[in-house]
């Protein structure tokens, strides 16, 4: 289960990321190549400039931190440690709260990675117990 988590969650990361870089490059892909982010209209994020905005979009977004929290995830799978529940609560709080304030969006499948990450940390916890009760016996 906290396998299919971890790759859940890279997909997701790497969804947005490419989706929205896909959409972006086009547009304002040279802009962010020849330094335009540095200049003074690009630099007032309340104004946010087309330029600035596609780039929060893109490299500035959760995408690439999603990437880096699923590898995670599975870095811990594949050593034997089990992800703390708080990677989970975290993960569904954030996506809860942006589909609140923007709307359904794929990104509800990170509920899902949730959910499967605390009910694989439950069954760790379970049969750590199990093997304590019996190292005692």
């Amino acid at each position: 289960m906290i396998r299919w988590a971890g790759w859940l969650i890279t997909l997701c990361g790497v969804g947005h990321t490419m989706g929205a870089l896909t959409q972006t490059i086009p547009h304002y892909g040279q802009d962010w190549l020849t330094w335009a982010l540095w200049e003074k209209q690009n630099s007032d994020l309340v104004a946010m400039s087309h330029t600035t905005a596609a780039f929060w979009y893109t490299a500035f977004s959760f995408g690439p931190p999603l990437i880096v929290i699923g590898l995670a995830v599975l870095w811990m799978t594949r050593h034997g440690i089990t992800p703390p529940s708080f990677i989970a609560w975290s993960v569904a709080s954030w996506t809860l709260i942006t589909a609140v304030l923007s709307g359904p969006s794929p990104l509800l499948l990170l509920l899902l990675a949730a959910v499967l990450l605390l009910i694989g940390a439950r069954r760790a916890a379970r049969d750590d117990d199990t093997v304590a009760e019996a190292a005692l016996t």
